[in-house]
């Protein structure tokens, strides 16, 4: 899944964006009530990354 394609899953389930700081953006879960990091880049995140990044937003 490319970053771009995880931004739009995130926001439709209302996961907001936090803040922005060198590498990443942190994304904060209403869900899970946590905050999370997403790299910033173009390419496919890898399934480990994406997994754990689902997992903190409360979507896996």
């Amino acid at each position: 899944m490319k970053t771009s394609e995880l931004l739009k899953l995130f926001k439709e389930n209302g996961i907001e964006f936090e803040e922005h700081r060198t590498r990443h953006d942190y994304y904060h879960s209403p869900i899970t009530n946590k905050s999370f990091p997403v790299a910033r880049h173009k390419e496919d995140i890898p399934v480990g990354t994406l997994d754990k990044i689902l997992k903190d937003a409360g979507l896996k």
